[in-house]
């Protein structure tokens, strides 16, 4: 697959001058609507989750009246209601040495000096009014005994700046914007369309003025149009189909949007979580991921000797090998997730894996239960050591976990600039569906804090500044409302056409384990030259073979994995296109050509140091790079040792 250069692209938004103030610079500078002109205007919100769920029910609020869809059955049973460890945020309840600049700094480091300074200081001096907005919610944060809450410490920090609410503070989360949510229905300013998947953008005149829906239950295709598009569909993760989002997490909406002007910005960016519970068999259809917060008191560790097959506790400490430990004496085994990840696959490749084929390693809670008790270590844990214990049949009180890295999430997505605000004017991107604030590697607790960022700060802010011209926008083309309804029904004719004899399920997981083996979470330029050949290959054969049982007007589940499947396909290579032209190693992209004498990643700040910002076209894709500069971190190689 080729490719070809365009004009750089540049952050027009972001203001210039200190960086603590260029936040509160672009709020005084954004144009206001008045309440009374607010009510005149309609916004689209596409997805439920943190972000667009504290997006929708912020903008209601203001007095938008809003449209929210979410192919759930409800709005909380979005995906961000699986999340388990935290929320970061830079309040320095403990006084260890936290604030508004190692939040910055770390989160910098953390992405491999791949994110943007002004997005991820925003994101720092937001993170303290997150936790303020969601205790007056009545989230139930964890507390300490005397009544403060209570944080604990994540990957790639040094200090403890991470609320939670046991291993389940994500559904607490999304139960708290979901309740927002839930008023702005009741009052009347947001209107809620469940069951509804979106399967186009509408654009009219440059603008993106709506989206085509097909109702999940009838197969009704419907139009929707508002003066504001906002997209909060999540990540892509699934492209690998083993992964620990859940089933119908898709690139769909986004990848609609990346066809219809809206680019797309460094696809290959994606994060391999270290502690999942690992594969079993072939008959499995996800992952399940065990919380970051578990390595807060669990000592990650293989057999010393290569073969090893002694049960764990038959295995005495002085043949034991605590690695993260060992090799990031600094961090030990909060090292950030990349590191932590690519450390498991190097002892296993060495033989020196435990489990079935060797792909494991243990996660101990022995010396934490010795320390603390075990009514101390249920009280933290206890509900993720149910879960695994319902999974894997395994007592982790009696004996270690066995965990290996499995993907989770994906630091790439729309761009967008300071405004959130995507490259087709109207259309703006929130959460993990945009690509703004983690770089190549997302620290661990930071999703939910950017999500939220977004939804009930961020958006809220700057989508005024656009809306202010809402009266200049004239009426939807007509002529591209039919266009884009057409466009949808076309694809499902065509999908529900091809009666052949494989199920989009079966495409899905043949693609997602040459994604694994050639773009996972070692690359190479024969691996991923392997991966455009055989990419195309398969979807001409899904396109020639797949079958879609059913029609279109019904409840048809067939029809939508095999819609989702599709778009899949044309992402996986344009993920593998991007790892291909960026021959360094930074964060999760990890080049195996690119690295130093110890084995971690090895950058190339010189060629590199840039947004790979992907155009759709039809002769191929066009590569427009965003140069990033760093006035108040230093660039350097990362070090946790």
């Amino acid at each position: 697959m080729k490719y070809r250069e365009g004009e750089p692209i540049r952050d027009t938004k972001a203001p210039e001058g200190p960086i603590e103030e260029r936040w509160e610079k672009r709020k005084f500078a954004a144009r206001l609507v008045n309440p009374a002109n607010k009510r005149k205007l309609s916004v689209i919100v596409v997805g439920t989750g943190l972000a667009g769920g504290s997006a929708a029910a912020t903008l209601g609020e203001l007095g938008y009246q809003v449209t929210s869809f979410c192919y759930q059955d409800s709005p909380r049973r979005a995906h961000s209601i699986a999340a388990q460890g935290g929320i970061n945020a830079a309040k320095n309840y403990r006084g260890d040495g936290d604030s508004i600049y190692r939040l910055f700094y770390d989160t910098v480091k953390g992405g491999d000096f791949r994110a943007r300074e002004s997005n991820v200081y925003r994101l720092a001096q937001v993170s303290v009014n997150i936790i303020d907005q969601a205790v007056a919610q009545g989230v139930p944060f964890a507390r300490e005994y005397g009544g403060l809450l209570d944080t604990r410490s994540f990957g790639g920090a040094q200090v403890s700046r991470t609320f939670y609410a046991r291993g389940q503070t994500g559904q607490q989360l999304l139960l708290g914007a979901y309740q927002a949510l839930e008023r702005q229905i009741a009052a009347g300013t947001v209107t809620m369309h469940a069951r509804h998947e979106m399967l186009e953008l509408i654009v009219s005149d440059g603008r993106a003025r709506g989206v085509v829906v097909r109702d999940m239950v009838t197969g009704e295709i419907e139009s929707h149009l508002a003066d504001a598009v906002v997209l909060a569909t999540g990540g892509y993760g699934n492209v690998f189909f083993l992964s620990t989002n859940a089933k119908g997490c898709n690139t769909t909406a986004i990848w609609r949007a990346h066809r219809k002007g809206a680019l797309f910005a460094n696809p290959c960016y994606t994060q391999i979580h270290p502690t999942c519970i690992p594969v079993s068999g072939e008959y499995q259809s996800k992952l399940t991921l065990m919380s970051e917060s578990l390595r807060n008191d669990g000592r990650v560790w293989v057999p010393l000797r290569k073969g090893d097959t002694r049960p764990p506790a038959a295995i005495p400490d002085d043949e034991r090998d605590y690695y993260l430990e060992r090799i990031y004496p600094a961090f030990g085994n909060l090292v950030p997730r990349d590191i932590a990840s690519r450390a498991a696959k190097n002892v296993c490749d060495e033989g020196r894996g435990v489990g079935p084929g060797g792909l494991g390693v243990y996660l101990d809670f022995a010396d934490a239960i010795t320390r603390l008790g075990r009514e101390a270590v249920e009280e933290k844990y206890g509900n993720l050591f149910e879960m695994y214990e319902r999974i894997t049949g395994e007592d982790p009180y009696a004996q270690p976990m066995r965990i290996y890295p499995a993907v989770h999430y994906t630091m790439g997505g729309l761009w967008v600039d300071y405004d959130l605000q995507s490259t087709v004017p109207g259309l703006f991107v929130v959460g993990e569906a945009n690509f703004s604030d983690h770089g190549a590697n997302r620290l661990g607790a930071s999703a939910l804090m950017q999500g939220l960022a977004d939804g009930y700060f961020v958006l809220p802010a700057t989508i005024g500044d656009y809306l202010a011209d809402a009266r200049d926008f004239g009426p939807v083309n007509e002529v591209s409302v039919a266009e884009a309804e057409i466009a949808v029904r076309d694809r499902i004719h065509r999908l529900l056409s091809v009666d052949g004899d494989r199920t989009a399920d079966s495409y899905h997981r043949e693609l997602g384990k040459l994604m694994w083996d050639y773009c996972g979470m070692e690359r190479t330029e024969a691996s991923l030259t392997k991966a455009l050949e055989r990419i195309p290959e398969l979807r001409e054969e899904f396109w020639r073979k797949v079958k879609v049982s059913g029609t279109n007007e019904e409840l048809n589940q067939a029809l939508e994995r095999a819609g989702r499947v599709a778009d899949f396909f044309d992402l996986a290579e344009l993920m593998c296109l991007d790892a291909l032209h960026r021959t360094e190693s930074c964060g999760g992209h990890f080049r195996a050509e690119s690295q130093d004498a110890d084995g971690e990643a090895l950058r190339d700040d010189e060629h590199f140091a840039y947004v790979a910002a992907w155009e759709h076209a039809p002769e191929g894709p066009v590569l427009h790079r965003e140069d990033l500069a760093y006035e108040y971190v230093t660039m350097s190689q990362r070090s946790y040792k």
